[in-house]
């Protein structure tokens, strides 16, 4: 999956330069000119600097209606949900009061097309593809997509509350994709796996008994369970184990003058612990979607 499924019926790091944004560190003769560079760097991330469309505001594009765990009562502006706060967490980064934010509603699609934008980023679940790099900036990932369990409340598999409770269920994902590698690597069922040609084939087999639960990706899971199951639950997160992990990353237009500033706020935010807090909060905790083990 490369997106959550849209309210219609529906991962790769960027490697950006963050060299404009990031402190020099240098023991030689040429110690005294780095530190006045790095000062200079840092001083070309500030609301000051930047080169927003309106001068000392933040303007941050997302889709409409903004679904919950992402955004909560569909008002970005009030920091909940987890890509409202990790949009403000990023706006204080780089060193914008919240008064200083300002978001515009951008459909998903046009976001991602080529173009001038009415936003400086855009924040809509929006997964780090080659793809859309040739038609768009993405910054550094704000967060890796892990897979997770969808069953039918009720059902025995609601009631799991660790891997070892969905060793003997039968389990399905779609075929092909990283939720079908999932339960084989993190759960090693007892049962040979189902394989559909797509979720929505999947979804009727799950409603029909003929599996116990459904692995998908976490974004899907919520959507399925919120919007296209009757009694639909995400029963929890599996381990999040691969490398290189599907993630989602701030857009904005292509070559921006903010890519690199953007990137390395996000960057800090994930060194310091922020952006797993956040996870915790709105996508694990707010969103009843315990972490399995």
């Amino acid at each position: 999956m490369s997106r959550r499924l849209p309210a219609a019926g529906s991962a790769l790091l960027a490697l950006l330069a963050v060299a404009a944004c990031a402190p020099a560190d240098s023991n030689d003769s040429t110690a005294a000119g780095s530190s006045s560079a790095s000062a200079s760097s840092a001083a070309a991330c500030t609301p000051a600097d930047l080169k927003t469309l309106t001068a000392n505001t933040l303007t941050i594009g997302t889709d409409k209606p903004a679904y919950s765990p992402w955004f909560v009562d569909d008002k970005p502006s009030n920091g909940k949900g987890f890509e409202s706060a990790v949009a403000y967490a990023v706006a204080q980064q780089l060193g914008y009061t919240n008064d200083q934010v300002k978001w515009s509603t951008v459909t998903f699609n046009a976001a991602a097309q080529p173009g001038p934008k009415k936003f400086d980023f855009d924040i809509n679940q929006f997964s780090i593809t080659d793809e859309r790099k040739q038609a768009v900036d993405f910054s550094s990932g704000y967060y890796d997509v892990t897979q997770a369990v969808v069953a039918l409340k009720g059902d025995k598999a609601a009631s799991a509350t660790s891997i070892a409770d969905l060793k003997d269920l039968k389990l399905g994902a779609q075929v092909g994709t990283t939720s079908y590698d999932a339960i084989k690597s993190e759960i090693a069922p007892s049962k040979q796996p189902a394989v559909f040609d797509d979720n929505d084939k999947a979804k009727l087999a799950l409603n029909n008994g003929q599996i116990d639960a459904l692995v998908v990706d976490l974004p899907t899971a919520l959507y399925l369970a919120s919007a296209e199951l009757d009694n639909g639950v995400v029963v929890g997160q599996l381990p999040q184990t691969s490398t290189t992990p599907e993630q989602f990353g701030l857009v904005l237009a292509k070559d921006s003058s903010l890519t690199s500033c953007v990137t390395s706020a996000v960057d800090a935010l994930r060194k310091d612990g922020t952006l797993d807090k956040l996870k915790t909060q709105w996508l694990t905790e707010g969103a009843n979607a315990p972490e399995l083990k």
